[in-house]
């Protein structure tokens, strides 16, 4: 669980594993940590991913046609662990995946792949019981998402709960770029910042510098998620790496 943001605001970076593939992959996110990120989100491939957007969604579908599994993105993130000792590493994925190979299995193995944390997007505080008991026998980080909506005595829970950091969700919907940061994010924060001492990171629709210095006035980090993915998604698979690399190192200009 060492999950921490040198610099304020802090940059966690969502990659979807294994698109364009896995090597291609490894050298985004090595590039990212080369160039400022502080923690990597390595998403595991779903065939329905309703939380995310096209982009995401794209991706994803890619990743699943060419054969990525959860079994593959622990491979990667073993890798990366080796490749990079200190970066904070967390592994993103939807229940099913994990459900399928086993809860004590999967942290085990997450633990062993050298992740720091986990977050089950479509995994709610209320029914985490189990998950809890495993994250915690494996010295892993669990990580929930809060949103807007959320009435305080679930922000409570859910900050009761987490480790590492708190994902506040700064608008309601899916993920996706968006022109400018949601009001209802400093607000989310602010409530958050009554149930916890752990930094806090908005995510959803944070896209360019401009967003990131405006999370930064009121966060501990910003999550790039979809802007990363689409950047990948149109360069072409040899100049990938260098692309996130000068993307996320212009993110605090």
């Amino acid at each position: 669980m060492a999950i921490k943001f040198e610099t304020k605001p802090g940059i966690v970076a969502y990659l979807t594993a294994g698109d364009p593939d896995l090597a291609t992959t490894r050298d985004i996110a090595l590039a990212a940590i080369d160039n400022g990120a502080d923690v990597i989100e390595l998403g595991v491939p779903f065939s329905d991913p309703l939380a995310d957007g096209p982009v995401i969604q794209r991706a994803s579908e890619r990743a699943v046609a060419r054969g990525i599994r959860l079994t593959d993105v622990l491979g990667l993130m073993k890798e990366l662990r080796a490749a990079r000792p200190s970066a904070g590493l967390v592994l993103f994925s939807y229940l099913n995946p994990v459900v399928r190979m086993g809860m004590e299995k999967f942290c085990a193995a997450a633990a062993e792949a050298g992740a720091d944390g986990v977050l089950l997007t479509d995994m709610i505080v209320e029914e985490a019981g189990e998950y809890l008991e495993s994250m915690r026998a494996h010295k892993l980080a669990p990580i929930f998402l809060a949103a807007p909506t959320s009435p305080d005595a679930r922000l409570k829970a859910i900050a009761a709960n987490s480790q590492g950091f708190v994902y506040a969700i700064s608008r309601v919907g899916i993920t996706g770029t968006q022109q400018k940061v949601a009001g209802d994010a400093s607000e989310l924060v602010a409530r958050l910042r009554q149930f916890t001492k752990l930094p806090i990171a908005v995510g959803f629709g944070i896209s360019n510098a401009e967003h990131v210095k405006a999370v930064g006035e009121f966060a501990d980090a910003a999550i790039i998620g979809s802007a990363l993915v689409a950047l990948i998604e149109k360069t072409p698979a040899e100049e990938a790496a260098a692309a996130v690399g000068q993307f996320v190192a212009g993110l605090r200009v």
